[in-house]
């Protein structure tokens, strides 16, 4: 295990020296908790670089995204079981397909680099930009010696309760309303 989880961080810095990184901010996601969609749009605008004021579509002036703890990706609903990726094999009727759960059981980078890679163009840029993205499954990384940022994700407001339960819950109280005012008024007669 120690042997594959040090060549896994080798590989992981092998790819920096085709990257030009002077002037490039190293940004930490911890993806602990962290929705997998939310998560994936905030790393798709800092590798894009749409968070800076300079940004130009036909520019490559995104930052290094380090992600940590990608094991520990949260999705909401059912996604862990009707999720499903599919790839061909390129033979007539080999179409593969496999549920998120079984993709986070297998490999759970990949699960963040699709979700980030399908929010990117697909342009000229794309291959830059995912070499820009590095992500791992625990905590540890070989980019100790990078002045490195940890991200904050944006805080979310999530409304109280969803549409639905808000009118049942409003219309509960206006028949309680009603029937204390019914009591009420027959109180009243009796007397």
């Amino acid at each position: 295990m120690k042997m594959v989880n040090s060549f896994n961080l080798k590989r992981a810095a092998a790819g920096i020296k085709r990257i030009k990184l002077d002037g490039l901010r190293w940004r930490v996601f911890d993806a602990k908790g962290q929705i997998l969609g939310r998560l994936a749009s905030q790393i798709a605008t800092v590798v894009m670089g749409k968070d800076k004021p300079t940004y130009t579509p036909n520019r490559d002036d995104g930052d290094m995204c380090i992600v940590l703890n990608a094991k520990d990706i949260a999705v909401t609903g059912r996604k862990l079981t009707d999720k499903v990726y599919y790839w061909h094999t390129g033979y007539v009727g080999h179409l593969k397909q496999r549920t998120l759960k079984d993709q986070m059981a297998k490999d759970p980078t990949d699960v963040i680099r699709k979700a980030i890679l399908r929010m990117i163009p697909k342009n000229n840029l794309r291959d830059d930009r995912d070499r820009k993205l590095r992500i791992f499954p625990g905590s540890e990384h070989p980019f100790g010696d990078r002045p490195l940022e940890p991200y904050v994700m944006p805080p979310r407001t999530v409304r109280e309760m969803r549409p639905r339960a808000r009118r049942a819950m409003i219309r509960a109280q206006k028949r309680q309303s009603s029937n204390k005012r019914m009591l009420s008024s027959d109180r009243m007669l009796r007397k």
